[in-house]
């Protein structure tokens, strides 16, 4: 992962890959196949700019084929709100905004009624 200073913004694999935030790993392989052909330094001879997009490239295939790694960098990695729109902030964590009912947390909120009947409206 590139190092995050204050002068360059941290990779984001996701968007290295061309790929979606809840890609699948078969999305991962075939995009990955696709760019590294397309950037593979035997095409482009003597282009530093090409090696290094390449590396890029594994890079970002390692981390997110890898499902430990993918986790770690899922909730570690380049997601700050500041540098995502909210479209892709929310398909970033789309996976684990719907993922709330599966960890035990019910879409009904139990406090609301209690809330609700306790609080009085002032008349208009």
């Amino acid at each position: 992962m590139a190092a995050a200073d204050n002068t360059t913004k941290p990779t984001d694999y996701y968007k290295v890959l061309e790929i979606s935030y809840d890609a699948t790993d078969e999305d991962i392989r075939l995009n990955y196949r696709r760019l590294a052909l397309k950037w593979h330094p035997d095409k482009h001879k003597d282009d530093s700019a090409v090696t290094a997009k390449f590396q890029e490239i594994n890079e970002a295939y390692n981390v997110l084929i890898d499902p430990a790694k993918r986790l770690d960098y899922d909730l570690t990695g380049s997601c700050e709100i500041e540098k995502y729109s909210l479209q892709e902030y929310l398909a970033r964590f789309k996976g684990m905004i719907l993922t709330c009912n599966g960890l035990g947390i019910s879409h009904e909120d139990r406090w609301s009624p209690q809330l609700i009947e306790g609080f009085e409206r002032p008349d208009k």
